[in-house]
Parts: structure tokens; sequence; C-alpha cells
């Protein structure tokens, strides 16, 4: 799916949509991400030698497996990320990589989700992080 696809089940808006394109085969989200140099999360992170924030990479793999909730996700429910927890980072993500992710959740008490996820770059292993986030329905005044 594209990002106006993706737009159907993340709530993620412009900037903070973090994901180019991305699937879901056997309950497993494949996602990429192509970093340009021109992203607001790179401005300062680090002069001369950018590097996208671990932070924003975990970001990434978050909402890639909340691909996986298509068809469960509606306009009016938002994902909250609950927990992070075992992540390691072992290569730099830089302007033109191409980072893919792989995500599944692992384990569902509603409305809690347990996740997996690992990033890579040219094959090799970028990040590694066990999540967790909630399902919820948004109040109803911010409905529309």
């Amino acid at each position: 799916m594209n990002r106006e696809e993706l737009m159907q089940i993340l709530p993620h808006r412009n900037s903070m949509l973090l994901l180019d394109e991305a699937e879901v085969k056997d309950g497993v989200s494949y996602a990429k991400r192509k970093i340009c140099g021109d992203e607001w999360f790179l401005d300062g992170h680090f002069p001369d030698n950018p590097v996208v924030p671990g932070v924003v990479l975990c970001e990434m793999l978050v909402q890639s497996v909340c691909v996986c909730l298509q068809g469960s996700a509606t306009p009016d429910m938002l994902t909250l990320l609950t927990g992070l927890e075992k992540v390691k980072f072992r290569q730099p993500v830089r302007p033109g990589d191409t980072f893919e992710m792989r995500s599944e959740i692992v384990k569902q008490k509603a409305p809690f989700y347990f996740a997996k996820g690992e990033g890579y770059v040219n094959g090799k292993r970028c990040v590694t992080a066990e999540f967790s986030f909630a399902l919820m329905k948004k109040p109803a005044e911010e409905q529309v």
C-alpha cells in the first residue's frame, strides 16, 4: 500500500507519517522509508554527519506494525505507543538509505497489542525492538 492507503489505517499525517509503503503477508508487515536528507528529524542531528535519531527509527517500526490492523483500525481510532523494550541499535541510518522494516504483532489483550520489529539497510540490521501499543477510540470531540 502507498501513503494514501496508509492514511486509511494510520492516524499520522504530513511529516509524521514515516512510511512510504507497506504490505502485510501472513500477519507480518513489511514497510519501507527512503531517507532523502531533507527530513525534519535530520535538522541538527548531526551537523555534517546526519543520522536518523533512534526514537524516529522506533516510531517507524511502530507505524509499520500498525499496518497489520488493517480492517480493525478505523478513522475514529488512535494507535498509542505504550512501551518500548529491548531496543538495540546496531548501524546508523543515513540520508540516501532505504530503511526496510519487518514487524509483527506477537500477542494481543484488547486494547493492548504487543509486537516486535527489525529495521535494515541493504540487508544489515540497524535496529531491533519489542514494543506495545493500544488501539483506542478518539475522544468524541476529536472525531470528525
